[in-house]
């Protein structure tokens, strides 16, 4: 039997292919003496800190500031003033009667929504109106509005 020739194009694809597993080896020789494997516990911490930066040096115990858990706040601060059953004026700056519902600004330039089963009688927009302010589902909202005169 004749042996088959090899062709030039077949030796280049073998070298191509053995040069191939030769970097696939480098780079897993290179990966395994980088890595932080093995290193123990202290390699791996990493610190805060005064300002909040992470960094790999302890921080400086004189530095340290008390927090009290009293003053932490988990709760979205809102300026929005809490019901006071006083009366409130302001401006109707939208009313839609086909809906019912409509917006008035008070004083202190804050918006509070309001509802037509609020209402003592009809509101259009611009109307000066007196109302109380109480906690709804989705914020606070008007109540027991009047038109001023």
């Amino acid at each position: 039997m004749a042996k088959a020739h090899e062709t030039s194009s077949k030796k280049e694809i073998a070298k191509r292919k053995i040069q191939k597993r030769k970097d696939k080896q480098e780079k897993k020789e290179q990966r395994l003496s980088q890595s932080e494997k093995g290193k123990g516990l202290e390699a791996m911490m990493a610190y805060v800190d005064e300002n909040g930066n992470l960094s790999d040096t302890p921080p400086d115990p004189s530095r340290r500031k008390e927090i009290r858990s009293e003053d932490i706040s988990l709760a979205a601060s809102a300026n929005i003033p809490e019901p006071d059953n006083g009366g409130m004026e302001g401006t109707v700056t939208f009313f839609n009667k086909i809906k019912g519902f409509g917006f008035i600004k008070s004083k202190n330039h804050i918006s509070y929504f309001v509802h037509q089963n609020d209402l003592s009688e009809h509101i259009a927009e611009g109307d000066k109106v007196a109302f109380q302010v109480a906690k709804g589902n989705k914020g606070m909202h008007a109540t027991m509005v009047k038109k001023v005169k």
